[in-house]
């Protein structure tokens, strides 16, 4: 079995790494997700966000990959960014490739929910008050 594409990194993430991980002949789509820093969250200005992340993170986020590849036959491929993040850097590209656009929009969104639901991950919020938040602890 070939190993999956699943980084985590405090460096900016390679977009085009996580594109050639599921591209392929057999591929009529490759559907990319990325996960941009906004300024807001429930009504409230956003500074900047900083995730830390559990030591062993990547493998969870490499079993997230096999488990959604295994279950659709698909490539898919994705990359978490940790440390500190301003507006608009990317803190999450997940990919899939597919025969179809169908097959690869669902393979890509079902990553992308396991990888919130299984990766140990933690996201805190700096507000415009300067109040700061733990997200989904």
């Amino acid at each position: 079995m070939i190993e999956p594409y699943a980084v985590v990194s405090d460096r900016p993430l390679d977009e085009a790494a996580v594109r050639r991980a599921v591209e392929s002949d057999a591929s009529g789509a490759v559907v990319m997700f990325c996960g941009v820093v906004r300024d807001h969250d429930g009504g409230r200005g956003v500074q900047s966000l900083d995730y830390r992340a559990h030591p062993e993170a990547e493998r969870f986020l490499a079993d997230c990959v096999r488990r959604i590849a295994e279950e659709t036959g698909f490539a898919v491929a994705a990359a978490h960014r940790v440390g500190d993040l301003a507006i608009g850097d990317v803190a999450l590209f997940a990919a899939a490739g597919a025969g179809h656009r169908a097959q690869a929009f669902d393979a890509c969104e079902r990553l992308v929910e396991l990888i919130k639901q299984e990766v140990p991950i933690w996201k805190r919020q700096h507000f415009d008050d300067g109040v700061s938040e733990w997200v989904g602890l």
